[in-house]
């Protein structure tokens, strides 16, 4: 009997946290962690699998809803309409069995206070059963890929021989990648430890100081983790100090300033100070809680004292600069977020077609303002967790139309996909085709959606 209340429990919470979710907003990276406090520790991973499968494939889920219903259940009974999804959710995408799904669902709605809803959600689940392929053939493309109609057309116009791969990606669980602190010890050192705690993963491709888990586990069963010997970045994240690397940097890096203009959560920052090649970093963010964020990320690395924290506008220079110029900056520019779906996928809930216009905006205002503060022959990152052209490939060209002392830097990856625009570079015939960065597609060599553009300041 016990048992199955925990399991009452796990599905109770899982519909507070969904309509919270849809009523109020927030995320998940913070309400998860609130909702988890509610119920029992071995009943958790549950949770998060409802919880994160409902809003993974939402779209689907409320298409085949409606079918399903006679007439729309009243706006005081959504937590039946998110109880029903999280039962077809476990038909549909789990590999629970039917007998399971179906009378554990119907169980929830007595603790919901809403017994009459018990026939309903018994039926909607069995017809579903006995209708699947039906039911699944009515939807509409945005509900099979359960994606946001906006979003898909955008990605299917961006991405015309590649849209079905991003949101396939997009639907699948991300796996747990570490960054290794080389100030603690070597990659190998830190994989032979996971072996000794019963954890397996292997090398990434592409990010030299990456392993990447098989199977997620908590933080705290990573050996060191709160001592700073390591931390959880996906492998596209840490890609980012390959392009600011003591190669590409004036210098050599050798106790060259970068600035992190946009820093919040503080991977970045902490990774570059791990690498040894600034002695000194600036990390900015205009939110004082994210920035709180930064300031506990680089003390648990022990990497305080080579860094300096502000929170400011990073495009009012005025307030902060000093007018010391930077050998690097970095603009991990504010985004849609839509390369990290597969991760946050409470993006497709949250994120509007509307916000797209303000963010690029936003980007171009960061780019014009933080360009004098780069050195000359220094280098600006400018990176986006971002699949759109409009953020990516577009926000740069217009910056190098404007920009005269500006150029793409060089640079040959062996990861994603070279971008290039037709752009008036100097020294570029009209018409030409200018290489500007690399675009990594959600689930390339099994990394997030990233965009990379380094731009050089020539004299």
């Amino acid at each position: 009997m016990t048992a199955v209340k925990n399991k009452s429990d796990v599905r109770v919470a899982a519909v507070k946290l969904l309509l919270q979710l849809e009523q109020h907003g927030g995320s998940l990276t913070r309400l998860l962690p609130a909702a988890q406090t509610s119920i029992k520790e071995r009943d958790r991973p549950l949770l998060q699998a409802l919880v994160y499968g409902c809003i993974r494939w939402s779209r689907e889920l409320a298409g085949i809803t409606t079918q399903l219903l006679d007439k729309p259940l009243k706006r005081k009974d959504r937590d039946i309409a998110l109880l029903m999804h999280i039962g077809l959710f476990q038909l549909i995408h789990t590999r629970t069995a039917v007998h399971a799904a179906v009378d554990e669902t119907v169980k929830v709605t007595r603790s919901l206070g809403k017994p009459w809803a018990r026939g309903l959600v018994n039926a909607v689940l069995r017809n579903y059963q006995r209708d699947a392929t039906a039911l699944q053939a009515k939807l509409s493309e945005a509900e099979r890929v359960s994606h946001p109609d906006w979003l898909l057309s955008i990605l299917q116009s961006d991405w015309p021989d590649d849209w079905r791969c991003v949101v396939e990606a997009n639907n699948r669980q991300a796996p747990m990648t570490l960054r290794i602190n080389r100030l603690r010890g070597s990659v190998e050192d830190y994989a032979s430890r996971l072996r000794e705690a019963g954890i397996t993963a292997k090398r990434h491709k592409y990010a030299e100081d990456a392993l990447q888990l098989d199977s997620p586990v908590p933080i705290t069963r990573l050996p060191g983790f709160s001592d700073g010997h390591v931390s959880v970045q996906d492998a596209a994240a840490q890609l980012t100090m390959t392009y600011l690397s003591k190669d590409m940097l004036v210098g050599g890096g050798n106790g060259g300033r970068m600035l992190d203009a946009c820093a919040a959560p503080g991977g970045k920052a902490a990774h570059a100070l791990e690498q040894g090649w600034f002695t000194f970093v600036l990390a900015l963010d205009h939110d004082g809680t994210r920035l709180e964020q930064v300031s506990d990320t680089l003390a648990r690395l022990d990497l305080t004292e080579r860094a300096e924290l502000l929170m400011a506008d990073a495009a009012d220079t005025k307030a902060w600069w000093d007018g010391v110029p930077f050998e690097a900056v970095l603009l991990d520019a504010p985004c849609s977020g839509t390369g990290v779906i597969r991760r946050h996928p409470d993006i497709k809930l949250l994120r509007r077609q509307s916000d797209i216009a303000a963010l690029v905006a936003t980007q171009a205002r960061l780019l014009d303002a933080l360009w004098p503060t780069v050195a000359v022959g220094g280098i600006l990152l400018y990176a986006t967790c971002s699949v759109l052209k409009d953020e990516n490939e577009r926000q740069i060209g217009d910056f190098l139309t404007r920009t005269g002392d500006a150029r793409p830097l060089p640079f040959t990856a062996a990861w994603g996909r070279e971008v290039t625009v037709a752009t008036p570079v100097s020294g570029a015939s009209d018409g030409q085709r200018v290489t500007i960065g690399n675009q990594l597609l959600p689930g390339m060599s099994d990394m997030d959606g990233f965009f990379y553009a380094p731009l050089v300041k020539l004299a």
